[in-house]
């Protein structure tokens, strides 16, 4: 009777044996774990890094906001040094070769171009421009001024804007002619709205190369600040002026560009005379309402580019090539007359004291007024 257990016992062992084997090999084979996904990086540019936009302080961070694009193709954002050698993220300004997925189709029919003037400086200023830049982008630049000039609209046509604004130079006066210049933008359809004044030189082809490497829809605020520090201003506008705010704001002196993206957004503030009203609230002139509305309200950060120029900073070190390689170049006022880029070769300094001829030529030698060029043979 024990043996008879015993060998039944075998047998139930077997089968538990037997029957465990088969359900292993029914069961799926385990899988090893998947692997955790990974957030993208920030968007970046055909080449190089996230772009860097300037941070708190001047700090340099990594796409801090949705949406933040890329940054010219070569043009790598890093830290560079501001105009009292402390940390500030720039794009440098070298501009690589053209190409890339992330490089928008940008023509130049496709920015508009406004250039802030006044009467007294119809003849001394404009001329030289309509001489120079503006007779390759007529198209796209409109000239911004308070007084009907009849020669002046001979030449210019329905792109000279009567802004009926004060000649004055007052907060005032200025910020109704930027007034005038973002809603002419908003009205023509353009991806690109760029500011300078009447006496900055623009390099129509570089100008396009940097904006080409970003998209018109997403928020794109890029240009120069004449201080290497945020202003800091009361604010009258979202408190009752107990509290302050900082930013940057990008010199007007050296043109800016702002994106149809970000321009629609700034609306609320500057659009149908509210950029007169705003300036008002907050005190401040165009160019740092500017950068109130774009950095202190709606939080999208300047990109600071050295490829603008004023004539607040030392032109000398512009020499060579690279004066050609700018998207805007500048001169000195009358009280320091020889702030001017260094370029030789073309005319002597009596005959271009602002450089503005040269530079032309050396972009455009084909140019029928200027010098033509020496045979090697002669």
């Amino acid at each position: 009777m024990s043996g008879s257990c015993l060998g039944l016992r075998k047998a139930c062992f077997l089968l538990s044996v037997s029957a465990a084997a088969l359900l292993l090999l029914l069961l799926p084979r385990g899988q090893p774990p998947a692997a955790p996904r990974r957030r993208p990086p920030p968007a970046a540019g055909p080449s190089g890094p996230p772009l860097q936009r300037a941070g708190p302080g001047g700090s340099g961070v990594h796409g801090t906001r949705a949406g933040s694009r890329g940054e010219p193709s070569g043009a790598l954002g890093g830290r560079g040094r501001g105009l009292s050698g402390s940390p500030q993220p720039v794009l440098k300004s070298r501009l690589g070769p053209a190409g890339g997925s992330a490089r928008e189709s940008l023509e130049l029919k496709d920015i508009f171009i406004a250039v802030k003037t006044t009467r007294k400086y119809h003849k001394s200023r404009l001329d030289l421009l309509l001489q120079t830049w503006i007779s390759q982008a007529r198209g796209q630049t409109f000239i911004f001024t308070d007084w009907e000039d009849r020669e002046l609209r001979l030449k210019a046509g329905d792109h000279m804007i009567n802004t009926n604004c004060s000649a004055v130079h007052t907060r005032q006066a200025l910020c109704c002619k930027m007034s005038v210049e973002y809603d002419k933008f908003l009205e023509s359809g353009q991806k690109w709205f760029c500011h300078v004044d009447d006496d900055n030189y623009v390099n129509p082809r570089t100008l396009l190369r940097l904006l080409s490497a970003f998209s018109h829809s997403q928020d794109v605020y890029v240009g120069r600040p004449s201080l290497d520090h945020p202003i800091e201003a009361a604010d009258h506008v979202q408190s009752d002026g107990s509290t302050t705010v900082k930013f940057w704001f990008a010199t007007g002196g050296a043109g800016f560009c702002i994106s149809r993206g970000l321009a629609l957004k700034m609306s609320p503030w500057a659009s149908l005379g509210n950029f007169i009203s705003t300036a008002e609230r907050v005190r401040l002139p165009d160019d740092c309402t500017i950068g109130y509305i774009i950095e202190g309200l709606l939080e999208v950060k300047l990109l600071h580019s050295p490829l603008f120029h004023s004539h607040l900073e030392n032109l000398q070190r512009l020499q060579g090539e690279s004066v050609l390689q700018q998207v805007t170049l500048s001169y000195g006022d009358p009280e320091n007359k020889h702030n001017v880029v260094s370029v030789g070769g073309v005319f002597g300094l009596q005959q271009d004291p602002t450089r503005f001829k040269s530079v032309h030529c050396l972009l455009y030698p084909d140019t029928i007024w200027c010098p033509a060029k020496k045979s090697h043979n002669s």
